[in-house]
């Protein structure tokens, strides 16, 4: 069997005297696709960001990819993420002023790569997400879908070994969010892609390989 690529035991995060996120323990192993699901204000988004290192629990402990990512320094986790980790979120995280294939090749900029390089791993990964009529486009000239799959090239541009998704179809009608989560499925079907997925839809959530429920911060049965 596999090692996990991911696991916490017993995590917690309080803010004030609220326990956010209640004593979880759970892991994820190479090539899953998981769905944590739950409703609105249970915890997902907080977990997740524990899970990938964008929050410090306020107890407990994290390993993903092999590392220590609780007692690693901010200096480190910045660059673990930056070489390990793929983020989707729900509201894009676009940056206005860059166009699609600049977007997507942000996080090569620490890299020792030359530019036509930065562009074609960019514009290579927007043809694939059949964006090739607008890699020159700013993200305010396109579509919510357009803009996700721009998002989705942008966290593949590091060939990351795991991808948390974060409602990525949360700000997408019906068909548009269907059309992103078969992009995912391919990726993980296709490629063996590793993905986290928080959503609070059910339907959606039957693509993955398995579903952890969360309700008032803790994962249940």
């Amino acid at each position: 069997m596999n090692d996990p690529i991911l696991a916490s035991t017993g995590i917690k995060k309080t803010f004030g005297p609220v326990e956010v996120v209640k004593d979880v323990s759970m892991h994820l192993l190479p090539g899953e696709f998981v769905s944590l699901v739950g409703k609105s204000g249970c915890g997902k988004t907080t977990l997740l960001s524990l899970l990938s290192g964008l929050e410090r629990p306020t107890s407990g402990q994290v390993t993903l990819c092999g590392k220590d990512i609780v007692a690693a320094s901010e200096d480190e986790l910045a660059l673990f993420r930056r070489t390990n980790i793929g983020f989707i979120f729900q509201s894009f995280q676009l940056i206005p002023t860059l166009t699609a294939w600049e977007n997507v090749a942000v996080p090569l900029f620490p890299e020792k790569m030359a530019e036509e390089d930065r562009r074609e791993r960019a514009n290579s990964l927007l043809r694939q997400m059949e964006l090739e009529h607008r890699l020159d486009h700013l993200p305010g000239t396109l579509s919510g879908g357009e803009k996700q799959r721009v998002a989705i090239a942008r966290a593949l541009v590091n060939h990351p070994k795991i991808i948390f998704a974060d409602e990525p179809t949360g700000n997408l009608d019906s068909q548009t969010g269907q059309a992103i989560m078969e992009i995912l499925t391919t990726l993980h079907r296709e490629q063996g892609m590793t993905i986290l997925m928080v959503t609070h839809d059910l339907e959606l959530s039957k693509s993955a390989d398995r579903l952890l429920r969360m309700q008032d911060g803790a994962i249940i049965p």
